[in-house]
This record gives structure tokens, C-alpha cells and sequence, in this order.
């Protein structure tokens, strides 16, 4: 782990534990260690995710204008 959170010896004495830092080679160690466990996507993965995202994207801008839109309306015909 990067930083120590508890220390045996303090956490009897009810004093609070001190934090050790690691080196930023241990750390770009632990971060290489952690990015092989990622499961990449795959190409075609990639392409329908970026897609999907998109469209929920565009569809989202669509109920918000449409919401403006009418709540603009609204406003002038009320106060002219």
C-alpha cells in the first residue's frame, strides 16, 4: 500500500498514527501493477461505448433545449 494508515505501536497509546510516504518509484511501481489488472476494451467495445455515449449525450442537449425552450416561451408570455 502507498501510505501506512495505522501504526501497532500507536494505536495502543491512543496517539494518532503517523503516515510513512513511499518513493515515487515504489509508487510508479504500484501504479504499473494496477493498470495490468485493468481489462482493456476491446476495439469494437471502444467504438460501441463511444457511440452509445454520444447519443445519450445528444439526446440529453435535446430534452434540456427542448426544457429551455419552453420554459423561455413560457416567460415572455407571461411577463411580455
Amino acid at each position: 500500500m502507498a501510505t501506512e494508515t495505522r501504526d501497532a505501536a500507536t494505536e495502543d497509546k491512543g496517539k494518532p498514527a503517523k503516515r510513512k510516504r513511499t518513493s515515487p518509484i515504489l509508487f510508479i511501481r504500484q501504479v504499473v501493477g494496477e493498470l495490468r489488472k485493468v481489462i482493456w476494451p476491446t476495439r469494437k467495445e471502444l467504438i460501441n461505448y463511444t457511440v452509445i455515449s454520444m447519443v445519450f449525450v445528444l439526446v440529453m442537449i435535446g430534452i434540456v433545449s427542448l426544457f429551455d425552450w419552453g420554459l423561455t416561451k413560457g416567460i415572455l408570455a407571461l411577463f411580455g
